[in-house]
């Protein structure tokens, strides 16, 4: 399998890529799970963090060239273009997370060696054919056909997480400046700063769905899917599609310039003129004439009536968004459902529906706050190393990190996920029963400390509290059958 050859290294060397939607979390245990795994099994490994604070520690020509493999942990979709014949290996960073020994085992044998990019003219087969019409059938796998078949642009999840990741700073800025508008200038945000702020925000706002669609389309089709689906995006505020519009638009621009790159062919001389006029232009008008004469309507009218459901939402049926959110958080804690949960809940608050985001974040700090509480007052249950992660559960659920909770699920899963969708289901209920409202889509605890941005800080504060015990005590009491863990000599 080794194309580089090992001969002048006495270990086995790995370059790795980890990521995920947001950069915050997963993308550093999935490194750090890794690099324990390397050193125990005895392989020289190096990773290429891509966080949400840029690339850390980028990989170097030489260092792809001399390694035997490439592992790509992500859950968003990284640039593979740079590891052209190379073996290659791409999974999700939850896998790497939750073992990584079996993953590195994994990839010794299941890596697929990337071919150079052809430019050799192909054939349209009836594969292409049926999988523009039946995306669904790209799930199976063929192996035969390697990493370089169409399959893994129909990764629908993963286009989604990476739009999701580039939109989240709008989302931010948004929600921060409108909160602060409302928090500093009143209801009516008076004063030329609480002004100054409210544009902010509504700009930053406005921008969410256009930079949604812009990179769904990237994630598809490259550099020349971004205009297109950029454009789409503004097309979906104007129509007033929303959240929805602007993944639908994202998607079809991203589409529509993949296929007419792949097919459309032209002369050597008008070659440099594709990928920066004709497929940008082409894909623009087709997928603007989509959304205006065909699909515009229809998703603002959804988009309408969604709105107006979730804002009528009082009592039981509150309650039961909330349930259904808070469960979605705590499944697996980090993972593709609690992401798309988030998403929803995110794609909402750009439309002025701030309640559902509430109930998120609620859901997604009682994982921690209630395993990091259970370390604590059932602390003979718990190993030495399920204690130390009891404290930095408690830090990461404080700045809603689902992902603190994820050493206790992995190690007792049978115990510690019932425990936690009970009491994130009981947070989100709360939250949405006591008509909870926030504007800023993430910072845990902090974002009560913003003038603005939850609107009844006790209440929110209350639900959270209860979520975490609630999960903290089953938790404690479901592993009262487990044989006590002696605390004496602790450090």
């Amino acid at each position: 399998m080794n194309e580089a050859g090992s001969e002048t290294s006495i270990l086995p060397f790995f370059v790795v890529v980890t990521a995920c939607p947001t950069g915050i979390a997963h993308t550093f245990m999935a490194a750090e799970s890794l690099e324990l795994a390397a050193r125990e099994m005895n392989i020289a490994l190096r990773i290429e963090t891509q966080g949400a604070a840029g690339t850390g520690s980028p990989l170097t020509k030489e260092e792809i060239q001399a390694a035997d493999l490439v592992l790509i942990a992500a859950d968003r979709v990284v640039d593979r273009s740079r590891f052209a014949g190379k073996w290659v290996l791409e999974t999700s960073a939850k896998e790497a997370i939750v073992s990584g020994n079996n993953l590195l085992r994994r990839a010794a044998n299941d890596a697929v060696f990337q071919e150079p990019a052809k430019p050799e003219e192909r054939r349209v087969s009836m594969a292409l054919v049926l999988n523009a019409v039946l995306p669904v059938w790209l799930n199976f796998r063929d192996k035969n056909r390697g990493e370089s078949g169409l399959r893994t642009n129909f990764n629908f999840y993963r286009h989604l997480m990476t739009g999701v990741s580039f939109m989240l700073p709008f989302a931010v800025i948004g929600g921060l400046c409108t909160a602060l508008a409302y928090g500093l200038g009143g209801i009516e945000a008076e004063g030329r700063l609480s002004q100054f702020l409210l544009i902010l925000g509504n700009q930053g706002f406005s921008l969410m769905t256009p930079i949604l669609a812009g990179f769904i389309a990237r994630s598809i089709s490259g550099r020349p899917g971004i205009a297109p689906g950029i454009i789409g995006g503004i097309l979906c505020n104007v129509m007033k599609t929303g959240f929805w519009g602007g993944i639908f638009g994202g998607f079809i621009a991203g589409f529509t310039v993949y296929y007419l790159n792949r097919f459309l062919r032209l002369p050597k001389s008008f070659g440099g003129l594709k990928p920066v006029l004709i497929l940008p232009v082409a894909g623009t008008f087709i997928t603007g004439f989509f959304l205006y004469f065909m699909a515009g309507l229809p998703l603002a009218a959804l988009h309408g009536r969604l709105t107006l459901f979730l804002n009528s939402l009082r009592g039981f049926s509150s309650a039961g968004l909330g349930i259904l959110l808070g469960c979605m958080m705590a499944l697996d804690l980090g993972g593709p459902v609690n992401k798309i949960a988030f998403a929803f809940a995110l794609g909402l608050l750009g439309s002025g529906v701030s309640g559902p985001m509430a109930a998120v974040m609620a859901g997604g700090m009682t994982p921690p706050l209630g395993a990091a509480l259970a370390s604590f007052l059932f602390r003979s249950r718990f190993n030495p190393a399920e204690r130390k992660a009891g404290g930095i559960a408690f830090v990461l659920g404080l700045v809603f990190n689902s992902e603190g909770a994820i050493p206790f699920a992995v190690a007792d899963p049978f115990r510690s996920i019932p425990s936690f969708i009970a009491g994130s289901a009981l947070a989100g209920a709360l939250s949405m029963s006591f008509n909870c409202k926030l504007m800023v889509p993430h910072g845990g605890i902090f974002a009560i400390l913003i003038p603005g941005g939850v609107n009844d800080a006790f209440h929110y504060l209350l639900a959270i509290a209860a979520g975490s015990l609630l999960s903290g005590l089953l938790l404690g009491f479901l592993k009262l059958g487990k044989k006590p863990v002696p605390v004496s000599g602790e450090t």
